[in-house]
């Protein structure tokens, strides 16, 4: 036990150091960003396209605040403006598909999968269900009504409150990774050493397979399920290590959580905005598991095409 404990704790402070190194710079960067004019002036550049979402141009406001910073902050600026129903729900959709965009494409660049892929397949399905959103739903044109959120927070005064309040902020990042990374990597030590986590991965074989991956990706994929992208690449990066997940299945793992992450937490935190979450979470569940199978199944094919031809060459 106390050996399962040492490697559990050992395994979670390596990886907490390792994504800590990329959440802290990302969130100082971000927060002293926020109270700067750097974001209005985004917001104002991607105004005129917001349209082609079926969204007001002001919308564009929570998008860039969403993306650069988190939902929280998204769903906040959501909340100062007046919008309808239609395009809080497209708002909605966009955000639990493209958030907190530098932290959490930089944590998965680090357990090895490449940025452009990362970003591609999450602004490409923002931007997509935004548009497919607006043309099949005609409805929604009353204006929103918002439940009870308390959106108040000091302002600090001057450059000094900022960067302190910035280090702050990076600081607790870190330790909250900490708190949920070192316990999770010592709970799954102990499952390990007692053969329990052998019984889950065969469990959960039937949905890794239709999701065109093997069975030692069970745990990337609950992990990203539950906990998020961020938290859920320390269980990622220890699979990488000890469970021999493979490059393909890595990937596969990863197209299927940036579509499809901590959707407990993403999907409920939109309630008080006042639409419809469960169109929401199915909306999020089904491309990440139709784009998953998708290119799992194209790159099969891919990779086939160059065995057959040396099989063809040798005969």
């Amino acid at each position: 036990m106390g050996n399962s404990l040492k490697k559990g704790f050992h395994a979670g402070f390596q990886t907490t150091w390792t994504l800590g190194k990329v959440i802290f710079p990302i969130t100082l960067l971000v927060s002293v960003l926020q109270y700067t004019p750097v974001l209005d002036w985004l917001a104002v550049l991607i105004a005129p396209l917001m349209g082609v979402f079926g969204l007001s141009g002001e919308a564009a406001i929570p998008l860039v605040i969403g993306n650069f910073l988190n939902l929280y902050a998204g769903i906040g600026a959501i909340l100062s403006l007046e919008l309808t129903v239609k395009e809080v729900f497209i708002l909605a959709v966009m955000l639990s598909f493209s958030h907190n965009l530098l932290i959490e494409s930089s944590v998965a660049a680090k357990v090895g999968l490449k940025m452009w892929i990362i970003l591609l397949v999450r602004i490409g399905l923002a931007f997509i269900s935004a548009i497919v959103v607006n043309l099949v739903w005609h409805g929604g044109s009353e204006t929103a009504q918002y439940g009870f959120v308390n959106n108040t927070q000091a302002e600090p005064n001057g450059w000094l409150e900022i960067i302190l309040l910035a280090i702050q902020k990076a600081g607790l990042g870190v330790i909250q990774l900490a708190l949920i990374v070192i316990p999770l990597m010592i709970a799954i030590q102990f499952l390990k050493d007692l053969g329990m986590l052998n019984v889950f991965t065969k469990w959960m074989a039937p949905v890794t397979r239709m999701l065109g991956m093997k069975e030692n990706t069970s745990m990337t994929l609950v992990a990203g399920l539950t906990i998020g992208l961020a938290y859920g690449a320390g269980v990622m990066i220890q699979a990488v290590k000890e469970d021999n997940v493979s490059r393909r299945d890595l990937t596969l793992a990863f197209i299927f959580l940036v579509a499809c992450h901590a959707v407990v937490e993403d999907t409920l935190i939109f309630i008080p905005l006042g639409i419809p979450v469960l169109p929401l979470l199915i909306i999020r569940l089904s491309v990440a598991i139709l784009l998953t199978i998708t290119i799992g199944a194209i790159w099969r094919k891919a990779e086939a095409v160059p065995s057959r031809k040396e099989a063809t060459y040798e005969n």
